[in-house]
């Protein structure tokens, strides 16, 4: 993992929270040039710090009104990446984790509607090998989304 340091984070703290800002305004703050800010945040991109940029789109406007967790059970967990490369052949599918506890993995993915979950879970989820039992929470409402707090004292530990 690439080492951070000060300016790294104070970089990230700025750009975390508008990811749009110019990087003169970042410079400006930071009291470094615009080429310096530029050539950190490709370093970190690089290095996988900075690991995506783009737009976040509400899915219930493009037609995805339901939100939905699956905790799934494998016959065995050394299955998890097989099946971890189905699911990613599934759109809907936006998360996967591999997991401790009841599930052997839990996944995000939106629907259009139940009968689009219902069509998912049964034809597709389901169906793969290894799946021998899913359990489906459908969430009424996300109350936070947020990314992980960039903090600069992260470096005294």
């Amino acid at each position: 993992m690439e080492k951070v340091d000060l300016l790294d984070l104070k970089i990230l703290k700025i750009i975390s929270v508008n990811a749009r800002i110019p990087f003169k305004d970042v410079a400006a703050v930071c009291g470094v040039s615009r080429a310096a800010i530029h050539q950190r945040v490709q370093r970190l991109i690089e290095a996988g710090v900075i690991t995506g940029s783009g737009y976040t789109i509400c899915p219930k406007s493009i037609g995805y009104s339901t939100c939905t967790y699956v905790g799934i059970k494998l016959e065995r967990g050394s299955m998890y990446k097989d099946v971890a490369e189905q699911l990613a052949a599934i759109p809907e599918v936006v998360e996967c984790h591999f997991t401790t506890g009841a599930y052997t993995m839990l996944i995000k993915l939106y629907c259009r509607d139940n009968e689009h979950l219902m069509d998912l879970l049964n034809h597709h989820i389901q169906g793969i090998a290894g799946v021998i039992s899913t359990e489906t929470l459908i969430s009424l409402e996300q109350s936070i989304t947020r990314a992980v707090p960039v903090c600069t004292d992260i470096l005294d530990k």
